[in-house]
């Protein structure tokens, strides 16, 4: 007779070693893939520093006898160590090709200077090389002639000194329609001492003209196009003439003033008054932006700068 108790052990003994083969022969169940470490991206190479600037100054016309001092200013641009020459207005386009087949030889920031027609010449060569897509660093037009043409979309920086009401010169040159560079225009009309014939000669201004070149190199870095403000001024009769490179734009303050902002950042009250076509004693609101202008060295360095003291200038001829 067949125990039942050992049949139903006799089976569970069965089905465990069923069991125990089925899960002998199942793959294990792997461990999920560790994520592979994602190796943080190497920095980025410092900038390599721009050559220096190859600098092309234009006379105007009868400029040995009436531009002498755009020879004066390339004999402190060479003795500051810069590629710096003088031409005279009339090889304009021929001094041109030259800079443009130069830059594709061997690519350097180009800086072009001009008096009178040299300042319309100025812009005549900026407009050739914007279409072969050459960038201009820098053009400063001093007393250009009426005629002068707009800045071209490829100056990355403009500066204008002039007479409005000279008949000589007088170009009151501004920019192109969706120009983004950095722009500053000088109307000296008010100061009877200046005239197109010595407007071109200050020692100041060429002073101020060696460092702005000194400086181009190291600071196309460290501003940014978009931030830059174009101004315009009617500069005050008797002032010192400082070149500023732009505007830029400055939240103001709890309890700040024009005259204030003006002191802390070593700038004349006129010309914070003038950017904004706000009067002097202006009140002003807490987050409102207020335009200050700027030299080409960064807005910081720029506040630590003393205003220097107006030097003597020739009377009007």
């Amino acid at each position: 007779m067949i125990d039942l108790r050992r049949l139903v052990v006799l089976a569970a003994v069965a089905l465990l070693a069923l069991g125990t083969g089925t899960a002998d022969a199942s793959p294990a169940k792997q461990k999920p893939a560790a994520s592979p470490s994602v190796a943080p991206p190497p920095p980025a190479p410092p900038a390599e520093p721009l050559p220096p600037p190859k600098i092309y100054l234009f006379r105007g016309a009868m400029g040995p006898i009436f531009s002498t001092g755009m020879d004066r200013l390339e004999e402190k641009l060479t003795t500051a160590g810069f590629s710096a020459n003088v031409y005279e207005f009339t090889i304009c386009r021929l001094i041109g090709n030259r800079a443009i087949a130069s830059y594709k030889e061997s690519p350097a920031p180009i800086v072009l200077i001009g008096h009178s027609m040299g300042g319309l010449c100025s812009v005549i060569i900026s407009e050739m090389a914007a279409k072969e897509n050459i960038p201009i660093s820098l053009v400063i037009t001093i007393d250009p002639a009426h005629a002068t043409d707009d800045v071209p979309l490829n100056v990355e920086r403009f500066i204008n000194i002039f007479l409005s009401d000279s008949v000589l010169g007088g170009g009151n040159v501004v920019a192109m329609p969706g120009y983004r560079g950095h722009y500053a225009s000088y109307d000296l009309k008010e100061n009877n001492r200046v005239s197109h014939i010595n407007i071109e000669k200050s020692d100041d201004i060429h002073r101020q003209i060696v460092d702005m070149v000194t400086q181009l190199p190291r600071i196309q870095a460290t501003q940014t196009e978009a931030d830059a403000v174009p101004l315009r001024y009617l500069v005050p009769g008797d002032t010192l003439v400082e070149l500023w490179d732009s505007g830029v734009r400055m939240p103001v303050r709890r309890g700040d003033t024009l005259e204030s902002i003006a002191a802390a950042n070593r700038v004349p009250l006129w010309s914070l008054a003038q950017s904004n076509s706000l009067p002097e004693n202006a009140t002003l609101t807490p987050g409102q932006s207020i335009i200050v202008p700027r030299h080409l060295t960064p807005p910081d360095a720029a506040a630590a700068m003393a205003v220097p003291a107006p030097p003597p200038a020739a009377r009007r001829k």
